[in-house]
């Protein structure tokens, strides 16, 4: 089986990343999952009176790619997510590509606990969310 990386294992500026291209499926999809039926997000009629001039993603889908990340790669299956910090700087729009990176900034080994930045951009290289993740990695490989 697949297991993350040890408090042990995880170097200061390590890195990982997950792309994405964000659908119009994608956003229905969370809409349903979420009950979240905000127009700006489904509604175009709507949307287009907005500040963003049309429908937008719902920022939690692209928020979403970071816990891909740290559940996948950094630290990896078995980690445990204790709190993530969120700022959404810039809209996700439809047919957007979104990468998800994470960077290991802080280690405290005595308590088990990493410390990421956290910063999704666009094709264009626009951030759309930056923040901090703290996490649990997992405690030994098996």
């Amino acid at each position: 089986m697949n297991r993350g990386k040890t408090i042990n294992e995880l170097e200061l500026g390590e890195k990982a990343s997950f792309t994405k291209t964000i659908t119009e499926t994608d956003v229905y999809n969370y809409a349903g999952v979420t009950g979240d039926f905000n127009p700006a997000h489904i509604n175009e009629t709507f949307a287009k009176e907005t500040m963003f001039k049309g429908r937008i993603a719902h920022g939690m889908i692209a928020a979403g790619l970071i816990s891909t990340v740290l559940g996948t790669q950094l630290p990896g299956p078995g980690c445990i997510y204790v709190s993530q910090d969120l700022k959404f700087t810039a809209p996700v729009r439809f047919g957007d590509t979104i990468t998800a990176t994470v960077t290991v900034e802080d280690i405290n080994v005595e308590k088990n606990r990493v410390k990421l930045a956290t910063v999704c951009t666009n094709q264009k290289e626009d951030v759309v969310i930056k923040g901090t993740a703290k996490l649990m990695p997992i405690k030994k490989k098996d």
